[in-house]
């Protein structure tokens, strides 16, 4: 099944007012008080506007920073980096390539062995889809990631 992945009116119309200043106005959620910081079950993480498939929890990791960390993207075409020079520092921020959904930034001290890179992204960027419903959700062809052992580091 081929999906679309696109910004509606349709989709930023059901967005809460949380979750529209943080994908559309580049806000940041507070730290530890978010929805996938501790999330622990397996499953694929999703751009809240578009749909398009972002992280999994097999890249997850508890970096200890109070974001929802992972190593790498899913689908690194649905991840875009730009430069930010705001707020007085110089970061990469991290967008979801179709629906522009601001998601956090990526930073280079993630864990070594699997890449070095920490994508720390605001929990109300993402939708989390548990692999029991994958195939219900549309997304049944990221079920082998979460079939046969599991790497050890999910959080």
């Amino acid at each position: 099944m081929t999906r679309i992945y696109s910004k509606t009116p349709e989709a930023l119309a059901r967005l809460t007012p949380e979750q529209h200043r943080v994908t559309q106005e580049s806000g940041t959620e507070r730290p530890f008080e978010n929805a996938f910081n501790g999330n622990k079950e397996a499953g694929l993480y999703v751009d809240i506007v578009s749909g398009e498939p972002l992280f999994t929890s097999n890249d997850k990791f508890d970096s200890g920073c109070g974001w929802p960390s992972f190593s790498k993207p899913v689908e690194t075409a649905h991840v875009v980096e730009h430069r930010d020079i705001t707020h007085g520092m110089i970061r990469t921020e991290v967008r979801s390539t179709h629906g522009d959904s601001h998601l956090g930034h990526v930073f280079d001290d993630g864990p070594r062995d699997a890449g070095g890179l920490r994508y720390c992204i605001n929990s109300a960027s993402l939708r989390f889809i548990p692999v029991a419903a994958l195939e219900v959700e549309g997304y049944g062809d990221y079920r082998h990631l979460f079939e046969g052992p599991q790497p050890g580091g999910r959080a």
